[in-house]
């Protein structure tokens, strides 16, 4: 599917893999017959009606990246900022999470929605993990929602510093700084937990003040930096 060609740039033969979803920008360049259309992510920011459902829907649609499809038959290359690139091959039954801005391009096929990052036990958690999710993104400097892909095929994630995978599995979770979090694979839960009291954390910018917990069976990508993207 996609082919690393350095550690920062991706290759993807269209004739051979089928059509690929990528973040508006991420084309660096192509050969052959390749037609680009604007793509949708489901669930960001439609179908929402009212008060706070409509503010949950508007802060979906704008955390999402714009997306691009790419059809036809050729080769094209992604990159986006210099940053460190990762692929994940995906197996049916299995779902990635991944933060959008981390997310460079994904197989058309695979099934994608928007879920709240705040608790996520593989559903979006309505309104109220909405609502959560905002509180926790103001606290973390994280975004409030992830993208969820599912199916078979293959995605590229993208890192300052390269990536750390880490395996996800026993009776202990995988705590996280959640502004250096990128990614869970696998059938893995995520919370997000205060590490210091309100009185402590007041004033502090870092992510330390909360902690991302990974559980179940599966792998969580870490970026080697806080930097957020």
């Amino acid at each position: 599917m996609f082919e690393k060609i350095n550690s920062k740039v991706v290759r993807v033969d269209l004739e051979r893999a089928g059509e690929v979803v990528a973040r508006t920008g991420a084309m660096l360049f192509y050969t052959g017959q390749v037609a680009f259309s604007p793509h949708q992510i489901p669930g960001a920011g439609a179908g929402l009606g009212g008060g706070l459902m409509r503010m949950a829907g508007q802060m979906m649609a704008g955390e999402h990246e714009r997306t691009m499809l790419a059809s036809g038959r050729g080769v094209v290359h992604y990159g986006f900022a210099g940053l460190e690139v990762h692929v994940v091959h995906m197996q049916p039954g299995a779902t990635l999470r991944v933060e959008a801005s981390r997310l460079l391009a994904h197989s058309a096929p695979l099934q994608t929605s928007v879920v709240s990052v705040a608790s996520s036990g593989g559903g979006g958690g309505g309104l109220m993990g909405a609502l959560r999710g905002a509180a926790a993104g103001v606290a973390t400097g994280q975004g409030m929602f992830t993208t969820q892909l599912s199916g078979q095929g293959a995605a590229v994630l993208l890192g300052h510093g390269g990536f750390l995978e880490l395996p996800v599995g026993g009776p202990n979770p995988v705590v996280v700084d959640p502004q250096a979090f990128v990614a869970v694979y696998g059938n893995v839960q995520t919370e997000l937990k205060a590490a210091l009291s309100w009185r402590d954390a007041v004033g502090r910018g870092s992510g330390e003040a909360m902690q991302l917990h990974c559980h179940g069976q599966g792998v969580v990508y870490v970026q080697a930096s806080e930097e957020k993207l």
